[in-house]
């Protein structure tokens, strides 16, 4: 078993499959850890994402919450104020698709619940036998030219900080969280930017994924956008 937990789903147009991740999500909780918490943040979806959260919810044995931020602010703000009001110790996010399988919950959980790092995140780069479905070629490329930018950028030395599936202490992670202000897609290079700056143990974790259709990232828009946020993060 798992201690408890917080997840954060944030989601933007999501019918299509919110309602399943849900009840797998909550069935996973279920069994592995009954004490934890599911809360889905809906940002400004125009479709019909929140009214599907409220029905599962409304049958679920866990405890469960429901954000709605209006109108659209950007996947950064959604996680941000789903983290911020997590009740549990360790809070885990990830992304609405299920890219990483929830059986890979543990990989990141465990290292914070026994003490070892304040902030744990799989990767798809550490080890890629564990990708099942690529992404298309031009994305998988640009991916990877894309994270070496950041490393060039930041000094960081992780090799996949965009992959959706980060777990936090928060009692050491909650002022960082406070401090951040992208709202975008380069919102989880930002939290770990202020994380090492901050001395916080911060570990990259090899973990399984496949890709899923329906990203929201615009591959060239939306990485232009990222890395000139990313170059803000050196200013004083």
């Amino acid at each position: 078993m798992l201690p408890p937990f917080s997840v954060v789903i944030p989601c933007f147009n999501e019918a299509a499959r919110i309602g399943t991740t849900i009840r797998a999500t909550l069935d996973y909780l279920y069994k592995n850890s009954p004490e934890s918490e599911l809360i889905v943040v809906n940002d400004g979806s125009t479709d019909v994402t929140g009214r599907i959260a409220r029905d599962v919810f409304s049958a679920a044995e866990l405890t469960t919450r429901l954000l709605e931020n209006f109108p659209n602010r950007g996947k950064g703000a959604a996680v941000r104020s789903g983290l911020l009001v997590a009740q549990k110790p360790i809070a885990l996010f990830f992304d609405a698709d299920l890219s990483t399988p929830l059986e890979e919950t543990p990989r990141v959980i465990e290292p914070i619940a026994n003490g070892e790092v304040d902030i744990a995140f799989g990767s798809r780069a550490l080890d890629r036998r564990l990708i099942g479905q690529h992404q298309p070629w031009r994305r998988e490329q640009a991916g990877r030219i894309f994270n070496l930018l950041v490393r060039l950028a930041t000094d960081l030395p992780f090799w996949d900080t965009q992959c959706g599936f980060k777990a936090f202490r928060m009692d050491a992670c909650r002022p960082i969280l406070e401090a951040a202000c992208i709202d975008g897609f380069a919102f989880d290079v930002e939290l770990l930017f202020l994380a090492r700056r901050a001395g916080l143990r911060i570990r990259e974790i090899p973990v399984r994924w496949n890709h899923s259709e329906g990203s929201k990232v615009r591959l060239f828009q939306d990485s232009l956008r990222m890395l000139g946020e990313i170059v803000t993060l050196r200013r004083p």
